[in-house]
């Protein structure tokens, strides 16, 4: 998936077994997020730093949403632990993970196997993809992402 390619929608549950489509979103910007598993030292930086730049991103007209291949229920221990503000998605099935190509082959203790690569998607409120932020450090992406956010609309005024 490149720029201005168009995003198809998607369903998935969050974490309170609620289905939830990208299409309900339409009008404003969708800041994707896909990460490898709740509650993990990494997904935890990361998603905490779109917790603490969440009133930023709002106030920027963007919808935040976290994806894993967890399921609802550990998505929402995760989000009431660390008092994550926006929905996290269960792609228990993987389905959205393939659709937007962030499954690879890794290294975990010598075993080889297949997981998300933090990979966040900046999509416009017309779902064409604005920018894609792969191979994520968790540390400041929040702010890369705000800042990415802003200059498009700067760009777009």
């Amino acid at each position: 998936m490149e720029p201005h390619d168009k995003v198809d929608d998607f369903t998935l549950q969050n974490q309170d077994e609620e289905t939830v489509h990208l299409s309900d979103f339409a009008g404003k910007p969708v800041v994707l997020f896909f990460y490898p598993k709740a509650d993990t030292p990494g997904c935890t930086i990361e998603a905490c730093g779109f917790r603490d730049a969440f009133s930023k991103l709002q106030e920027a007209g963007a919808v935040v949403l976290g994806i894993s291949r967890d399921t609802p229920k550990a998505q929402k221990r995760f989000r009431e632990k660390y008092g994550l503000p926006y929905p996290l998605l269960a792609d228990t099935d993987e389905t959205v993970c393939k659709q937007f190509d962030v499954l690879r082959e890794k290294n975990m203790y010598g075993k080889k196997v297949i997981g998300i690569e933090r990979t966040t998607f900046l999509i416009g409120p017309d779902r064409r993809l604005l920018k894609k932020f792969p191979k994520v450090k968790p540390e400041g992406h929040a702010e890369e992402v705000l800042q990415a956010l802003q200059n498009d609309a700067k760009a777009g005024a």
